[in-house]
């Protein structure tokens, strides 16, 4: 058997291990149920790739994000190592199959999404398999004190009866302590077991700019920062103005949004990669699974929702370990923005209602019909057929799918496969049958190898080019072969998609619990304050800030982020700054004082340095000077509810 180094350096090339993956990979080898911690870009799968090549058996990877599957299964099959993934939206006979080759075949690695694990049918195949490793992706999906909870990750523990002595690992790169605690719990942890890598940065400096011209000083960062940038935008309408106005100045710059086709989406996303294209305007939908190590900057025009989801964005800057600056620019506008979404994130339960029921309307769903049946879903066109506030439907949605009525699944590519149904024999017998189609089979066997036994990938205009015929003429010709049950074809699809979980039912019988909705409410209204209180401070070094959110105290100011470079020039160090303010916070929130008594009541340092430290805090908004002259602390803004 390979050892693990052996393991890394056939499979990867590797000659070592990054920090902390061979003691997350020894903990596993060993056992032992283990959390992984690792910061964006941190090798992540390699703590489940490595000890599930290494332990007896398949391993079991759980991962909600169907492109993110897709990319590992293909990066593990083109070092011959067979993987396979099962999800929504797949032929019944090629799940099958993938199922059949797990169980009497070499298949090393299993992709699920999590509602998988709720199909009887999927249950009664993975008790029979022989299951080396469980492996939890994205595992902060589990708790609902994170900030991407979904339901269906809850099941997952629920597996662990039928494999009693697998070990478990678990792996995400954003979790508070609050969620590194509820991780364990949901999955049955037989034992405290966490490996977290610091989420410090030391290359990535954070800088957070309030301005009323936003394109102004985005040039100004282009110019200033030279190399490739990423600047995230709210919505997709954004994407193309912010590209344009680059392109109108000789920028080089692409936009990219979930909307567009999937050959757009190759196409823009390759040019960036290989600098072709400087700059790429993005929603969020655009980095994950994207390793690109020298984004020199990230910008964030629009503030995003949640402190996880910043740090996730801006940490695709410097990967290299070379300095790299994530910038954040604000006006007051995007403060209420942010609030008012915060508010429409939590629509009524009348219009949650009727949400449901226009969508099975809209579906064309019987009463007591729907379960287990897949459908392709432009979300746009059905808020606009009904009439429905945009962001209040969208949220509405999310609400049905967390109550376990459906999923919902974003938008992905899905290409084409097909494979053959019946024996030579009758391969032969139709081509006698039907002239017309010889030529074809034959350029379709000739073209695509394993079609017998696997779906195999196939491209329609490729064939049509082999054939000297039209695109539309090679759709017609596998569809007719398809009805007479030569080959299943499995056509491509983008779209985004809706599986219910469940059969429809009346939608007054749709109720959510009120102590679960408070808590949904309660827990998104501190990821939003957390995130304000990020782009308004103006007093504490901003890497600080962030890491104190992920539970990592007593960490050194960066000197590097722009509330550090004022402090540096005030020649005072930390020791200094902090046991003033210590010693003044308390005393002018109690009451307000003269500026010479302030003074007199610091009598550790200089009179000097205590000056410029209450007039700094004054500039930073922290003190007021009253009418009579007197200080006051200001009490935090308190934001919407």
């Amino acid at each position: 058997m390979q050892t693990i180094h052996q393991i890394l350096k056939n499979n990867w090339g590797h000659s070592q291990f990054r920090p902390m993956q061979e003691e997350i990979i020894q903990s596993v080898m060993s056992g032992k149920d283990t959390l992984a911690l690792l910061p964006t870009g941190g090798g992540k799968s390699i703590c489940f790739q490595v000890p599930g090549l290494a332990i007896n058996g398949l391993c079991l990877v759980i991962s909600p994000l169907i492109a993110l599957m897709k990319d590992q299964v293909e990066n593990l099959n083109s070092k011959n190592i067979k993987a396979a993934a099962l999800y929504s939206g797949m032929h019944r006979m090629e799940i099958e199959r993938t199922l059949s080759n797990c169980l009497f075949g070499e298949t090393k690695f299993l992709y699920v999404s999590p509602e998988r694990l709720k199909s009887d049918d999927f249950l009664v195949n993975l008790t029979r398999m022989n299951i080396g490793l469980i492996a939890v992706d994205e595992a902060h999906c589990i708790s609902q004190w994170g900030y991407d909870f979904r339901p269906p990750y809850l099941e997952i523990a629920d597996i662990r009866e039928y494999f009693p002595k697998v070990p478990i690992i678990a792996l995400t790169a954003t979790a508070t302590p609050l969620v590194v605690e509820d991780i364990q719990d949901k999955l049955k942890f037989r034992e405290r077991n966490v490996f977290q890598k610091s989420f410090a940065r030391s290359n990535l400096i954070y800088l957070t700019l309030r301005t009323e011209n936003k394109m102004e000083r985005l040039l100004r960062i282009i110019h200033n920062v030279k190399g490739t940038g990423i600047i995230y935008v709210r919505n997709r309408r954004k994407t193309q103005e912010i590209a344009a106005f680059l392109q109108k100045r000789n920028i080089t710059a692409e936009y990219y949004h979930a909307g567009l086709s999937v050959e757009e989406r190759d196409k823009k996303q390759n040019d960036w990669i290989k600098g072709i294209k400087q700059i790429m305007v993005s929603t969020n939908a655009f980095g994950m699974g994207i390793d690109k190590p020298d984004v020199r900057f990230v910008v964030h025009i629009d503030i995003p929702d949640s402190i996880e989801a910043y740090f996730q964005e801006a940490g695709r800057g410097g990967r290299d370990e070379k300095k790299s600056w994530a910038f954040m620019l604000y006006d007051d506008l995007d403060i209420e923005e942010l609030q008012k979404k915060y508010i429409e994130s939590f629509p009524e339960l009348t219009f949650i209602r009727n949400v449901y029921k226009a969508l099975c309307n809209y579906l064309q769903i019987p009463m007591e019909h729907g379960k287990d049946r897949v459908f392709d879903f432009e979300f746009s066109k059905f808020a606009k057929n009904y009439n429905f506030p945009t962001l209040l439907c969208y949220n509405a949605l999310k609400f049905l799918e967390k109550e376990g009525y459906f999923v919902l699944n974003e938008a992905y590519y899905k290409p084409s496969k097909i494979t053959i149904r019946c024996s030579n024999e009758e391969i032969y017998s139709f081509q006698v049958a039907n002239k017309k189609y010889d030529n074809f089979i034959k350029t379709l066997l000739r073209s695509y190898g394993g079609l017998f036994s696997n779906f195999v990938q196939i491209k329609e205009q490729d064939l049509a080019d082999r054939l000297k015929i039209g695109y539309s003429q090679v759709i017609a010709s596998l569809i007719h072969l398809e009805k007479n049950g030569i080959i299943i074809y499995d056509q491509q699809t983008d779209k985004a998609q809706i599986i219910f979980t469940a059969n429809r039912i009346n939608e007054n019988q749709i109720t959510l619990s009120y102590d679960r909705y408070q808590f949904l409410k309660e827990t998104a209204k501190k990821r939003i304050d957390a995130m304000l209180n990020y782009t308004t401070n103006q007093t504490k070094c901003r890497s600080k800030l962030l890491l104190e959110y992920f539970g990592e105290t007593n960490t050194l100011r960066c000197g590097e982020c722009n509330i550090c470079i004022k402090r540096n020039k005030m020649n005072i160090n930390d020791f200094e700054f902090n046991n003033t303010v210590h010693i003044i916070k308390p005393l002018l929130q109690e009451k307000p004082m003269k500026m010479e008594d302030v003074v007199k009541s610091v009598d550790i340092f200089t009179e000097e340095k205590t000056i410029e430290i209450i007039r700094w805090l004054i500039d930073k908004e922290k003190i007021d000077i009253m009418e009579d002259k007197t200080l006051m602390w200001i009490k935090p803004k308190k934001n919407a509810k």
